[in-house]
């Protein structure tokens, strides 16, 4: 798992949660069919974007600590 990094989890993480927050905005905007399928892909990008920004976090405070 050389490629996630704590840095790359971060900001994969942060994408997600962006991609999450924009998707719902262009819902209400009316440039994409708000639909169940769309309303769960949000919550799921935001959801685990969340989640891979918190792992993130914690990895880089752990391997950072005795710096």
């Amino acid at each position: 798992m050389k490629f996630l990094t704590p840095g790359r989890m971060l900001l994969i993480g942060f994408i997600l949660v962006m991609a999450g927050v924009a998707l719902p905005f262009l819902m209400v905007m009316q440039v994409i069919e708000s639909t169940i399928f769309m309303n769960f892909f949000a919550y799921s990008l935001s959801l685990i974007g969340i989640i891979l920004g918190g792992l993130g976090a914690s990895m880089y405070v752990k391997f950072n600590r005795r710096k």
